[in-house]
């Protein structure tokens, strides 16, 4: 039985009788950007929150009024820079604290897939000049101190610092090494999986920097190969693999006045994760969060940067794991923090005393996504929460009396900036068929001009014939209820005496949802093209995706693949039943967790998939990294069913249809060792498959998605 939600209403994009209508195409999408949606996401409040800067179109920085949008002064022209070094473009800026120099990032190179190193340059408002900030080798993280006259960075895994009265340059940490000992900055996993590369931070007095030490040199290595010339070049990086070895991380606060740095005791366990370091408003106290290796105890850690003793805040357990997120804010009173948790059974944002550990939980209600910040005056927490369903965003604010209010439109996917003083934001906001909309409004909610409304794509759009998304609930046989959407070809009628292929869509992995009621992009343009080929595409939430609580989400731990499985066949299942559906032609397709699922179902699930299309796909989880694989299944010693039991390169005995495996042969995320030893599991059990590799390609193949989504759609189109 299947429960309509609601059909989206797609007034500018209702397909007309009058006139024949466009069908997409692959240079449509990928070759051309007459669809391409805009944000804004360049713009950075002042410190004042009345006025924000941005670069235009010819380099020049701008402020600007929030209030009316109007042009304040130009701050920087780019003929000033040219005037200085000819050809001198920056990609990214960062004002010092007093806003009279700003550090300009030029000449970025790739590190991983997050990591960038670059040149760095100073330009003074004051004296209008322009200064390299180092011509020793490029830097990483370069960052002013809260007062404006020195500026840290990492270089060749040292942390440095840079006095900006006589620009003499001195090393805080000498014994930095490539593949060993990392300084200021974090190793692969904990820049993946952790999601943050600056390992050190400034104290809010300037008096200390606390930086990471990173000890990678009991952690193994793996090979990436460049076919890019005569030989090829191979690449070396430490990567942990589930129950391998990890880094040894420590914290160490240097202190400007001494020179010297002291270690934070945060204990002798040597196999523990540090996801976190934040400066609390308390003189020299660091707050520490230490996480054991098994991702289900957190300790809240106050470190003394004078003597590096540790006095215990708060402990968090879980009886499956803890995600870590950025959601801590330290008041400056001194004697409170605002946290969020999922102890509730949702996450939710929490006020706690630092004396006596009491605390209130001030949000209630649906999953609080992003926390946005915290406003001294007005008491206000600003924050994202999946509601009114687990398919939108909307964003809130509530004070510590829990008033609450709504900031965005009710629907769809709403995300927000603030302004410095929370005094106005900037609100984006899309539904599935409507692209990005950027607005900003008052703390009222009142919205006060447009900044991009992406008119011209809305405009492009109207030309092509598009097909009505509509979501709904799937009930599974544990009758929980799942949410999917489905897009149907032009001129679909469920009465007909027509079937249809069809296409399953998925990610079905944590941390991400498929079935979000948010503009898809590309991807949503690649479904219209294929609904427009006679495919009938869907998509659904298996269990384990975010948005519906710590049960709904926790329920793959030790077990991961099991239940997302089992959704998804079912789900299937529930699709060849529909009378307009073609039950012998159901295919799948995913990337990444999608490729894993999509792996498992075209072998454990194979009497339900005729083909299935896998890109980048995890096909043992014994190859993956420590913090992510271990996070759900805990160590492979200890679970070693729960590895096997769902890893597709043990089944691949049991492939039936049509398999096409895809992989960038350096992806540095999810190695193509994984297909590799899929290829040689098929060989071995005399199974045929199809398989594309992308040489020099990572885990995104983003330089060659024309040629990628082509292969697949062709492939979809020949063998389903």
């Amino acid at each position: 039985m299947i429960k309509k939600i609601f059909f989206l209403a797609i007034c500018a994009f209702a397909v007309s009788n009058l006139y024949a209508q466009k069908k997409f195409t692959y240079a449509d999408i990928w070759g051309s950007s007459q669809f391409s949606a805009k944000s804004v996401s360049s713009l950075k409040s002042m410190k004042s929150g009345d006025t924000f800067s941005n670069t235009d179109k010819a380099g020049n920085l701008i402020r600007y009024s929030f209030k009316t949008g109007k042009v304040i002064d130009t701050l920087m022209k780019n003929e000033e820079l040219q005037s200085k070094i000819r050809g001198f473009a920056y990609s990214e800026y960062t004002f010092s604290d007093d806003e009279k120099k700003v550090l300009l990032k030029t000449a970025s190179e790739a590190i991983y897939r997050h990591s960038t190193k670059a040149d760095y340059y100073i330009f003074d408002f004051t004296n209008r000049k322009l200064t390299q900030l180092s011509e020793k080798g490029k830097q990483m993280y370069a960052q002013f101190n809260p007062q404006g006259n020195m500026v840290a960075f990492v270089r060749d895994n040292n942390l440095y610092l840079k006095n900006l009265s006589d620009f003499s340059e001195k090393m805080v940490t000498d014994d930095g090494q490539k593949n060993s000992i990392i300084n200021g900055a974090t190793d692969w996993v904990y820049e993946e999986e952790f999601s943050f590369s600056q390992g050190y931070q400034w104290s809010n007095d300037g008096m200390y920097i606390a930086y990471y030490r990173f000890d990678e040199s009991r952690v193994k290595e793996f090979t990436l190969t460049y076919y890019d010339s005569l030989y090829p070049k191979e690449e070396k990086y430490k990567y942990p693999k589930a129950g391998e070895e990890n880094s040894v991380v420590e914290i160490f606060v240097y202190n400007l006045t001494t020179g010297k740095s002291i270690k934070m005791q945060t204990g002798d366990e040597k196999d523990q994760y540090i996801p976190r370091i934040k400066w609390t408003k308390l003189k020299g106290q660091l707050c520490v969060l230490r996480l054991n290796r098994h991702q289900n105890s957190l300790d809240y850690l106050l470190c003394d940067a004078a003597s590096g003793k540790v006095t215990l805040l708060m402990n968090e357990k879980n009886n499956t794991f803890i995600e870590i997120t950025d959601n801590l804010i330290f008041l400056n009173n001194g004697t409170q923090f605002i946290y969020s948790s999922d102890k509730s059974g949702y996450n939710q944002i929490y006020l706690r005393n630092l004396s006596d550990g009491t605390e209130k939980m001030l949000t209630h209600g649906g999953e609080v996504i992003t926390f946005y910040g915290y406003d001294e005056k007005t008491k206000s927490c600003f924050y994202q929460v999946a509601e009114p369903t687990p398919m939108e965003r909307v964003v809130y604010s509530v004070d510590l009396n829990h008033k609450k209010k709504l900031l965005s439109p009710a629907n769809g996917t709403a995300s927000a900036s603030f302004s410095s003083n929370f005094k106005y934001s900037v609100i984006t906001h899309s539904t599935i068929d409507k692209p990005y909309i950027c607005y900003v409004q008052d703390s009222r909610g009142k919205k006060i001009r447009v900044l991009e409304n992406n008119e011209r794509v809305v405009k492009n759009l109207e030309a092509y014939t598009i097909s009505k998304p509509e979501f709904f609930e799937f009930t599974n046989s544990e009758k929980i209820s799942l949410h999917a959407w489905m897009i149907t070809p032009p001129g679909f009628k469920a009465n007909e005496n027509k079937k249809y292929p069809v296409i399953v869509y998925l990610y079905g992995g944590p941390g991400r949802q498929t079935v979000l009621n948010q503009w898809g992009g590309s991807n949503f343009l690649w479904h219209q093209m294929l609904a427009q080929d006679g495919f009938i595409v869907v998509s659904v939430d298996n269990r384990g995706t975010p948005g519906r609580g710590k049960e709904f989400a926790n329920s793959i731990y030790k077990n991961m693949g099991h239940y997302e499985t089992i959704d998804q066949i079912e789900f299937a299942k529930y699709l060849r039943a529909l009378s307009y559906v073609d039950s012998t032609r159901i295919g799948v397709h995913g990337w990444s967790y999608g490729g894993y699922l999509t792996s498992l179902l075209m072998t454990k699930g194979a009497d339900y998939f005729k083909v299935g299309v896998a890109v980048a796909p995890v096909i043992n989880w014994r190859y993956y990294d420590s913090i992510y694989t271990e996070r759900y299944l805990s160590l492979p010693a200890e679970n070693p069913k729960g590895y096997d039991d769902n890893s597709p390169v043990f089944f691949a005995d049991k492939l039936k249809g049509k398999y096409l495996l895809i992989h960038g042969l350096t992806d540095d995320n999810v190695h193509f060792q994984n297909s590799a030893e899929m290829v040689i599991a098929l060989v071995k059990n005399k199974k045929q498959f199809d398989s594309f590799y992308y040489p020099n390609q990572a885990h995104g193949i983003s330089q060659s998605r024309w040629h990628l989504y082509e292969m697949m759609t062709e492939y979809f189109k020949k063998n389903l």
